[in-house]
Protein backbone atom coordinates (compact mmCIF):
# COMPACT_ATOMS: atom_id res chain seq x y z
CA UNK A 1 0.00 0.00 0.00
CA UNK A 2 1.27 3.17 -1.01
CA UNK A 3 1.98 5.81 2.01
CA UNK A 4 -1.06 8.03 2.62
CA UNK A 5 -0.77 11.46 1.92
CA UNK A 6 -1.86 13.16 5.26
CA UNK A 7 0.81 11.24 6.94
CA UNK A 8 4.40 11.80 7.16
CA UNK A 9 6.94 9.72 5.31
CA UNK A 10 8.79 6.81 7.03
CA UNK A 11 11.81 5.11 6.83
CA UNK A 12 11.08 3.00 3.74
CA UNK A 13 11.54 1.16 0.85
CA UNK A 14 11.57 1.97 -2.61
CA UNK A 15 8.60 0.28 -4.82
CA UNK A 16 6.59 1.29 -7.79
CA UNK A 17 3.20 2.75 -5.81
CA UNK A 18 5.06 5.32 -4.60
CA UNK A 19 4.85 6.60 -8.32
CA UNK A 20 0.87 7.15 -7.57
CA UNK A 21 1.21 9.29 -3.85
CA UNK A 22 0.18 12.85 -4.31
CA UNK A 23 3.52 13.86 -2.39
CA UNK A 24 5.78 11.60 -5.30
CA UNK A 25 4.39 13.71 -8.06
CA UNK A 26 4.49 16.90 -6.43
CA UNK A 27 8.05 16.46 -6.75
CA UNK A 28 8.60 15.01 -9.89
CA UNK A 29 6.88 17.68 -11.25
CA UNK A 30 8.83 20.27 -10.14
CA UNK A 31 11.87 18.33 -11.46
CA UNK A 32 9.99 18.25 -14.77
CA UNK A 33 9.46 21.89 -14.69
CA UNK A 34 13.20 22.88 -13.89
CA UNK A 35 15.00 19.94 -16.13
CA UNK A 36 12.69 19.82 -19.89
CA UNK A 37 15.72 18.15 -21.10
CA UNK A 38 15.30 15.71 -18.88
CA UNK A 39 19.40 15.65 -17.65
CA UNK A 40 18.62 14.63 -14.54
CA UNK A 41 16.92 11.78 -15.37
CA UNK A 42 19.94 8.54 -15.05
CA UNK A 43 18.47 6.78 -18.16
CA UNK A 44 15.64 7.98 -21.06
CA UNK A 45 15.04 4.23 -21.49
CA UNK A 46 13.02 3.72 -17.93
CA UNK A 47 9.92 5.76 -16.18
CA UNK A 48 10.44 4.82 -12.60
CA UNK A 49 13.91 4.97 -11.55
CA UNK A 50 15.06 4.35 -8.27
CA UNK A 51 17.50 7.17 -8.38
CA UNK A 52 14.65 10.07 -8.74
CA UNK A 53 13.37 8.73 -6.08
CA UNK A 54 16.06 9.00 -3.72
CA UNK A 55 16.04 12.43 -4.81
CA UNK A 56 12.14 13.17 -4.29
CA UNK A 57 11.50 11.24 -1.12
CA UNK A 58 14.50 12.76 0.49
CA UNK A 59 13.33 16.60 -0.69
CA UNK A 60 9.61 14.95 0.65
CA UNK A 61 10.81 13.93 4.36
CA UNK A 62 12.66 17.11 5.07
CA UNK A 63 9.97 19.41 3.70
CA UNK A 64 7.27 17.89 5.72
CA UNK A 65 9.33 17.92 8.71
CA UNK A 66 9.65 21.82 8.20
CA UNK A 67 13.59 21.38 7.40
CA UNK A 68 13.24 23.42 4.14
CA UNK A 69 12.88 27.10 4.94
CA UNK A 70 14.49 30.10 5.24
CA UNK A 71 16.16 30.00 8.27
CA UNK A 72 17.43 26.33 8.51
CA UNK A 73 20.96 24.70 7.43
CA UNK A 74 21.61 21.80 5.93
CA UNK A 75 24.50 19.80 5.28
CA UNK A 76 24.74 17.04 2.17
CA UNK A 77 27.76 14.16 1.58
CA UNK A 78 28.53 12.85 -1.24
CA UNK A 79 26.77 15.25 -3.08
CA UNK A 80 28.13 14.50 -6.71
CA UNK A 81 26.21 16.53 -9.16
CA UNK A 82 22.74 15.69 -7.69
CA UNK A 83 20.32 18.72 -8.02
CA UNK A 84 19.06 18.82 -4.07
CA UNK A 85 21.54 21.59 -2.96
CA UNK A 86 19.98 24.00 -5.52
CA UNK A 87 16.27 22.53 -4.61
CA UNK A 88 17.30 23.24 -0.97
CA UNK A 89 18.52 26.72 -1.64
CA UNK A 90 15.12 27.53 -3.31
CA UNK A 91 13.43 26.88 -0.77
CA UNK A 92 15.48 29.71 1.31
CA UNK A 93 17.77 26.60 2.78
CA UNK A 94 21.40 27.71 3.48
CA UNK A 95 23.58 24.66 2.23
CA UNK A 96 26.74 23.45 2.86
CA UNK A 97 27.27 20.26 0.02
CA UNK A 98 30.59 18.38 0.69
CA UNK A 99 32.34 15.67 -1.60
CA UNK A 100 35.68 13.87 -1.41
CA UNK A 101 38.73 16.43 -2.16
CA UNK A 102 39.42 16.17 -6.14
CA UNK A 103 42.52 14.52 -5.18
CA UNK A 104 42.09 11.30 -3.50
CA UNK A 105 42.01 8.56 -5.56
CA UNK A 106 38.33 7.36 -5.10
CA UNK A 107 37.04 10.65 -6.12
CA UNK A 108 39.11 10.08 -9.14
CA UNK A 109 36.70 7.09 -10.28
CA UNK A 110 33.77 8.94 -9.44
CA UNK A 111 34.68 11.90 -11.94
CA UNK A 112 34.56 9.87 -14.79
CA UNK A 113 30.83 8.58 -14.09
CA UNK A 114 30.08 12.00 -13.40
CA UNK A 115 29.40 11.61 -9.94
CA UNK A 116 31.69 13.67 -7.93
CA UNK A 117 31.60 17.31 -7.32
CA UNK A 118 34.65 19.55 -6.61
CA UNK A 119 33.10 22.97 -6.80
CA UNK A 120 29.55 24.92 -6.66
CA UNK A 121 29.77 24.43 -10.00
CA UNK A 122 28.80 21.45 -10.79
CA UNK A 123 25.78 21.72 -8.28
CA UNK A 124 24.06 24.58 -9.70
CA UNK A 125 21.01 23.78 -11.69
CA UNK A 126 19.41 26.96 -12.73
CA UNK A 127 15.80 25.53 -13.28
CA UNK A 128 15.64 25.05 -9.77
CA UNK A 129 16.94 28.51 -7.81
CA UNK A 130 18.80 31.74 -9.88
CA UNK A 131 22.34 32.26 -9.59
CA UNK A 132 22.28 35.22 -7.05
CA UNK A 133 20.12 32.71 -4.69
CA UNK A 134 22.07 29.81 -4.93
CA UNK A 135 25.78 31.93 -4.76
CA UNK A 136 24.15 33.64 -1.03
CA UNK A 137 23.12 30.06 0.41
CA UNK A 138 25.31 27.30 -1.39
CA UNK A 139 29.04 26.80 0.41
CA UNK A 140 31.28 23.53 -0.86
CA UNK A 141 33.80 21.60 1.26
CA UNK A 142 36.25 18.65 0.62
CA UNK A 143 34.62 16.10 3.46
CA UNK A 144 35.90 12.25 4.03
CA UNK A 145 32.64 10.77 5.20
CA UNK A 146 35.29 8.27 7.07
CA UNK A 147 37.10 10.70 8.70
CA UNK A 148 34.03 13.24 9.46
CA UNK A 149 35.45 16.83 11.25
CA UNK A 150 32.45 18.20 13.37
CA UNK A 151 34.46 21.32 14.04
CA UNK A 152 35.29 22.39 10.82
CA UNK A 153 32.24 20.96 9.22
CA UNK A 154 29.19 22.68 11.91
CA UNK A 155 26.45 22.16 13.47
CA UNK A 156 23.05 22.02 11.03
CA UNK A 157 19.00 21.22 11.29
CA UNK A 158 19.42 18.69 8.63
CA UNK A 159 22.21 16.53 7.05
CA UNK A 160 21.19 14.45 4.23
CA UNK A 161 23.40 11.88 2.16
CA UNK A 162 21.72 10.00 -1.29
CA UNK A 163 23.42 6.13 -1.63
CA UNK A 164 26.40 7.42 -0.29
CA UNK A 165 27.66 5.17 2.65
CA UNK A 166 27.29 1.98 1.08
CA UNK A 167 30.31 2.52 -0.35
CA UNK A 168 32.79 3.39 2.81
CA UNK A 169 34.23 0.27 1.92
CA UNK A 170 32.52 -2.20 4.27
CA UNK A 171 28.67 -2.43 6.22
CA UNK A 172 30.31 -1.12 8.95
CA UNK A 173 32.24 2.05 7.61
CA UNK A 174 28.64 2.97 6.38
CA UNK A 175 26.81 2.68 9.49
CA UNK A 176 29.92 4.32 11.59
CA UNK A 177 29.47 7.49 9.22
CA UNK A 178 25.62 7.16 9.97
CA UNK A 179 26.11 7.40 13.89
CA UNK A 180 29.07 9.52 13.94
CA UNK A 181 27.07 12.23 11.26
CA UNK A 182 24.63 12.85 14.38
CA UNK A 183 26.98 15.19 16.04
CA UNK A 184 26.63 17.86 13.27
CA UNK A 185 22.84 17.50 13.82
CA UNK A 186 21.52 20.74 16.18
CA UNK A 187 18.69 19.07 19.27
CA UNK A 188 15.96 17.87 17.09
CA UNK A 189 17.40 17.84 13.69
CA UNK A 190 17.00 15.44 11.32
CA UNK A 191 19.42 12.89 8.69
CA UNK A 192 17.86 11.69 6.15
CA UNK A 193 19.57 9.08 4.40
CA UNK A 194 18.89 6.44 1.20
CA UNK A 195 21.35 3.38 0.73
CA UNK A 196 20.92 -0.29 -0.99
CA UNK A 197 18.91 -2.50 0.85
CA UNK A 198 19.35 -6.62 -0.20
CA UNK A 199 15.67 -8.48 -0.83
CA UNK A 200 16.82 -11.34 -1.92
CA UNK A 201 18.43 -12.51 1.31
CA UNK A 202 19.07 -11.43 5.57
CA UNK A 203 21.82 -13.83 5.45
CA UNK A 204 24.49 -13.91 2.39
CA UNK A 205 25.25 -10.19 1.55
CA UNK A 206 27.91 -8.24 -0.03
CA UNK A 207 29.95 -7.04 3.44
CA UNK A 208 33.25 -5.34 1.92
CA UNK A 209 34.19 -3.42 -1.43
CA UNK A 210 33.48 -0.57 -3.38
CA UNK A 211 29.31 -1.28 -2.51
CA UNK A 212 28.09 -3.06 0.04
CA UNK A 213 24.02 -4.18 0.21
CA UNK A 214 22.82 -3.83 3.93
CA UNK A 215 20.24 -5.85 5.44
CA UNK A 216 17.13 -5.42 7.24
CA UNK A 217 19.04 -6.99 10.30
CA UNK A 218 21.74 -4.31 9.64
CA UNK A 219 19.35 -1.44 9.79
CA UNK A 220 17.18 -2.91 12.99
CA UNK A 221 20.57 -3.34 14.53
CA UNK A 222 21.44 0.54 13.64
CA UNK A 223 18.21 1.12 14.80
CA UNK A 224 19.06 0.24 18.45
CA UNK A 225 22.42 1.90 18.24
CA UNK A 226 20.70 4.85 17.44
CA UNK A 227 18.94 4.82 20.73
CA UNK A 228 22.04 4.53 22.84
CA UNK A 229 23.26 8.15 21.84
CA UNK A 230 19.89 9.84 22.14
CA UNK A 231 18.94 9.59 18.41
CA UNK A 232 15.30 7.73 16.67
CA UNK A 233 15.17 6.23 13.23
CA UNK A 234 11.66 6.35 11.95
CA UNK A 235 10.18 2.61 11.57
CA UNK A 236 11.16 0.77 8.74
CA UNK A 237 8.75 -0.13 6.29
CA UNK A 238 9.93 -3.00 4.33
CA UNK A 239 7.50 -4.16 2.11
CA UNK A 240 9.38 -3.83 -1.40
CA UNK A 241 5.99 -4.55 -3.31
CA UNK A 242 4.21 -6.89 -5.75
CA UNK A 243 3.40 -4.77 -9.14
CA UNK A 244 5.47 -6.47 -12.16
CA UNK A 245 7.90 -3.11 -11.89
CA UNK A 246 8.86 -4.40 -8.59
CA UNK A 247 9.01 -8.29 -9.46
CA UNK A 248 10.93 -7.41 -12.87
CA UNK A 249 14.51 -6.21 -11.48
CA UNK A 250 16.68 -4.76 -14.00
CA UNK A 251 19.97 -6.53 -14.81
CA UNK A 252 23.63 -5.78 -16.76
CA UNK A 253 23.50 -4.46 -19.07
CA UNK A 254 21.40 -1.82 -17.34
CA UNK A 255 18.51 0.21 -18.56
CA UNK A 256 19.07 -2.26 -22.21
CA UNK A 257 16.48 -5.23 -21.08
CA UNK A 258 12.91 -3.44 -21.04
CA UNK A 259 13.05 -3.25 -17.96
CA UNK A 260 12.43 -0.44 -15.17
CA UNK A 261 15.02 0.14 -12.70
CA UNK A 262 13.19 0.30 -9.18
CA UNK A 263 14.93 -3.07 -8.31
CA UNK A 264 18.05 -4.11 -9.92
CA UNK A 265 20.42 -7.23 -9.85
CA UNK A 266 23.64 -6.42 -7.50
CA UNK A 267 26.44 -8.70 -6.74
CA UNK A 268 24.04 -11.46 -7.08
CA UNK A 269 21.72 -9.72 -4.52
CA UNK A 270 17.88 -8.22 -5.86
CA UNK A 271 18.07 -4.66 -4.04
CA UNK A 272 16.63 -1.76 -4.14
CA UNK A 273 16.95 1.77 -2.42
CA UNK A 274 16.05 2.37 0.72
CA UNK A 275 15.07 5.43 3.11
CA UNK A 276 16.36 6.10 6.30
CA UNK A 277 15.10 8.87 8.59
CA UNK A 278 16.47 9.98 11.66
CA UNK A 279 15.58 12.56 14.65
CA UNK A 280 17.79 13.81 17.13
CA UNK A 281 16.57 13.87 20.63
CA UNK A 282 16.96 17.46 22.38
CA UNK A 283 19.62 16.97 24.92
CA UNK A 284 23.40 16.33 24.14
CA UNK A 285 24.37 12.92 24.28
CA UNK A 286 27.66 11.17 24.00
CA UNK A 287 28.42 8.64 21.41
CA UNK A 288 28.70 5.40 24.00
CA UNK A 289 31.06 2.74 23.11
CA UNK A 290 28.51 0.29 23.37
CA UNK A 291 26.71 2.42 20.26
CA UNK A 292 30.50 2.84 18.34
CA UNK A 293 31.08 -0.84 18.30
CA UNK A 294 30.03 -3.27 15.92
CA UNK A 295 27.17 -5.49 17.31
CA UNK A 296 27.85 -9.10 17.17
CA UNK A 297 24.48 -10.50 14.35
CA UNK A 298 23.63 -13.47 16.30
CA UNK A 299 22.76 -17.13 13.88
CA UNK A 300 20.18 -19.09 14.10
CA UNK A 301 21.82 -21.98 16.20
CA UNK A 302 22.07 -23.55 19.52
CA UNK A 303 20.90 -22.30 23.38
CA UNK A 304 21.07 -19.25 24.52
CA UNK A 305 24.84 -18.85 26.82
CA UNK A 306 26.11 -21.63 24.46
CA UNK A 307 29.11 -19.95 22.47
CA UNK A 308 31.61 -17.37 22.02
CA UNK A 309 28.57 -15.04 20.74
CA UNK A 310 26.61 -14.92 23.56
CA UNK A 311 29.40 -13.84 25.66
CA UNK A 312 30.18 -11.10 23.00
CA UNK A 313 26.91 -9.84 22.78
CA UNK A 314 26.25 -9.95 26.48
CA UNK A 315 29.42 -7.90 27.02
CA UNK A 316 28.19 -4.92 24.58
CA UNK A 317 24.67 -5.11 26.37
CA UNK A 318 26.38 -4.76 29.88
CA UNK A 319 28.63 -1.70 28.40
CA UNK A 320 25.12 0.00 27.30
CA UNK A 321 23.91 -0.60 30.58
CA UNK A 322 26.79 0.97 31.98
CA UNK A 323 26.72 3.80 29.49
CA UNK A 324 22.88 4.65 30.34
CA UNK A 325 21.56 7.24 32.36
CA UNK A 326 19.76 4.58 34.27
CA UNK A 327 23.33 2.78 35.86
CA UNK A 328 23.88 6.90 36.82
CA UNK A 329 20.72 7.41 38.33
CA UNK A 330 20.79 4.12 39.88
CA UNK A 331 24.45 4.27 41.32
CA UNK A 332 23.53 6.05 44.73
CA UNK A 333 21.54 2.77 45.39
CA UNK A 334 24.24 0.59 44.05
CA UNK A 335 26.98 2.04 46.53
CA UNK A 336 24.32 1.62 49.50
CA UNK A 337 23.60 -2.18 48.47
CA UNK A 338 27.40 -2.50 48.64
CA UNK A 339 27.35 -1.25 52.05
CA UNK A 340 24.97 -2.92 53.60
CA UNK A 341 26.15 -6.40 52.87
Amino acid sequence: MANDARLPLTSMVCRRAHWDTEWLRKWEARFSEADPDGRLRPSPAVRFHRKNWEWLAIAQALSERGMLERGRRGCGFAVGMEPLASLFAASGAEVLATDLGAADEAAKAWTTTGQHAATLEALYWPGFVSRAEFDARVRFMPQDMRALEPDRLGHFDFIWSSCSFEHLGSLEAGLQFVLRSTELLKPGGFAVHTTELNLSSDDATVETGDSVIYRRRDLAALAHRLRLIGCAMAPLEDFAGIDDEDIEYDYEPYYGNGREHIKMMLGGFVTTSCLLIIRKGRFPAVLSPAAMSEPVLMPEAGPAGSGPHDAARLRAEIAALKASCSWRVTAPLRALARRLR
